[in-house]
């Protein structure tokens, strides 16, 4: 009994590209299938798990990462933050890293929790062969809902960029 409401800081945000820099991933063919995590790049040296405004700046960083640095990097898209996607947790599992990139707390945002189910699904898949795992997130004091908010907390392209680098070498 009583009002129910939702809130969310979503503002216009650009769109998410196909590799082909020209046809929108999310356009009228799209149909979001809950639970299924969705992969935007395809990548060999590890992959990037974001959602919401943090996807954006993980797509900039990932194709900046593959044009000027050479790096192979993957990027999936986890629209249900509470489901695992065992296909999608079974490919990152066999990567060589995995960097949770999202506005939400480190401290119980998606990462806190992603890192868990890798484990575990490491364990079973490779008896106990890890990858390297990281996030970044928000994580201290300030203002929030607000663009430079990705800057003071370090989710911006260039944070990200420079997180894959220190795990990948």
């Amino acid at each position: 009994a009583g009002i129910r409401m939702v809130f969310t800081t979503r503002s216009k945000t650009p769109l998410i590209l196909k590799p082909d820099g020209v046809t929108p991933h999310y356009g009228e063919d799209y149909v979001f299938q809950p639970g299924k995590d969705e992969l935007i790049r395809e990548g060999n040296d590890g992959y990037i798990v974001s959602f919401g405004d943090a996807l954006y700046r993980s797509l900039d960083a990932v194709e900046t990462l593959r044009t000027e640095h050479k790096f192979d990097v993957g990027l999936v898209n986890k629209p249900s933050l509470n489901v695992i996607d065992p296909a999608m947790m079974e490919k990152l599992a066999a990567a060589k890293f995995v960097l949770v990139v999202e506005s939400f707390s480190t401290k119980t945002g998606l990462g806190s929790k992603f890192g868990t189910w890798l484990l575990m699904t490491q364990h079973a898949q490779n008896g106990g062969a890890l990858c390297k795992y990281g996030q970044v997130g928000t994580h201290t004091e300030g203002g929030g809902g607000l663009w430079e908010q990705a800057y003071h907390q370090g989710f911006d392209s260039l944070s990200i960029q420079d997180k894959v680098k220190t795990m990948v070498g």
